[in-house]
Order: structure tokens, then sequence, then C-alpha cells
């Protein structure tokens, strides 16, 4: 069994802290997803949560550390149900499906979309946006899901010889159609028997290269 995804390291705040501390993380989310992360400034951050910003330089010393803080957070939320489907006692192949059912609507859901804006149209002028956004978001997804692959590979299930790489393919063949649409604000079909189609889709393609007795030599 594969560890839980960790949690991100904050603060062990009193409840009336802890309470201030997501007021204000809100607060960022809409001020980032208006305005992007160059576009906000505190003193917008500190109004739209309702404190001041003294109270807002308590908590987050810069912008920077607050953008952090707020991506921390929606690794936290969002991975654990990402994984959801390797706890669950499921064949590989329906596990799989319900990893990539999950991507997808984890990728098409608001805030993703929203910090996948931010970090493309601003990581040139500000690299540790990208690095935060990789490091908390897709390296987490990528390293869990190498692991499960990895466990499988040594139960035979699978035949897996580079378990980073082919989590890296997985993700990918998961933001085929739906996805890639969606994040350049294209019209898309998402209903769920659409985005279950494109990940059994996705699954049917992954095994086809990682199934056991597969010859890999190339000419």
């Amino acid at each position: 069994m594969l560890p839980a995804p960790s949690s991100p390291a904050a603060p062990d705040l009193p409840g009336a802290s802890a309470a201030k501390r997501q007021q204000i993380l809100e607060g960022a989310a809409r001020i980032f997803a208006a305005h992007g992360y160059e576009g906000a400034s505190m003193s917008q951050i500190a109004r739209d949560a309702g404190v001041s910003k003294g109270t807002l330089y308590n908590y987050f010393d810069s912008k920077a550390t607050l953008f952090s803080a707020f991506v921390q957070q929606s690794a936290c939320q969002n991975l654990p149900r990402l994984f959801e489907p390797i706890g669950e006692k499921r064949t590989p192949e329906e596990t799989l499906v319900g990893i990539a059912t999950a991507m997808i609507r984890l990728t098409v859901s608001p805030v993703p979309l929203m910090l996948h804006r931010i970090i493309v149209s601003e990581a040139a002028a500000f690299p540790h946006l990208a690095e935060t956004f990789w490091q908390n978001g897709p390296q987490k997804a990528i390293d869990i899901f190498a692991g499960w692959l990895a466990e499988r590979t040594r139960e035979g299930v699978l035949d897996v010889p580079d378990p980073v790489l082919a989590a890296e393919l997985f993700y990918a063949l998961c933001q085929t159609r739906i996805t890639g649409r969606k994040r350049l604000q294209l019209p898309v079909d998402s209903d769920p028997a659409h985005i279950e189609a494109i990940a059994r889709l996705a699954v049917r393609v992954f095994l086809n290269s990682f199934q056991p007795g597969r010859d890999r030599t190339t000419t």
C-alpha cells in the first residue's frame, strides 16, 4: 500500500488563527484568478479577504509566500481525491480508469485551470511560480503514481521499466481532447460520459505499452 499524499507544511495555528489564514487564502485565490500573479497586489488581497495589510503580513511575508501557500493547499485538497482508486479493491485496469477519470475532472476544474493560466503566462518573468506549482502538484502526482506502477511491476501485473516516465506519459494521455481545449477556453464536451470515454481510451493506450510479455525490441 502506498502512503497517502503528504500535506504541505503549514503553521500549527489555533482555531481562530487558522480560520483567518484560510480567509486570506480564499481572498488571494479570487485576486489571483482575476488579476494573475503580477497584477495582484497585497493591498487588493487584504481588501478582498477583509483583513488589514498588517494582519496579512503577519501570516504571509510576501506575495510569493502567499502564492506558494495557495498552491500547496490546492495540492493538499486535490491529490487525495485523485488517488482514491489506489486504496479501493479494483483491478489494475479499473484503478487506472479511476485515476484517469479523476485526473481529467481535476484538470478541467476552475482552480487548476486558473493556476495553469497563471503559470504559463508568467513563468518567464517569475520562474519560482513554475517551480512551486511543479513541486507541489505534478511532481507529487508523478511520484505517487510511479510508486504504484513500480509495485504492480514487482507483482508481475504490469511491466514498466521506467515508472516515472510512464507516469508522465499517463498524465499526458489524460490531457488529450478535453483538458487541452478547456485550457484554451475552446468549446468541448466535458460531461461525465465523455470524460469516462477519454479516460478508458487513455488507459487502453497506456496498457498496450506496459502489459507483461510485450516485446520491447526495436528495429
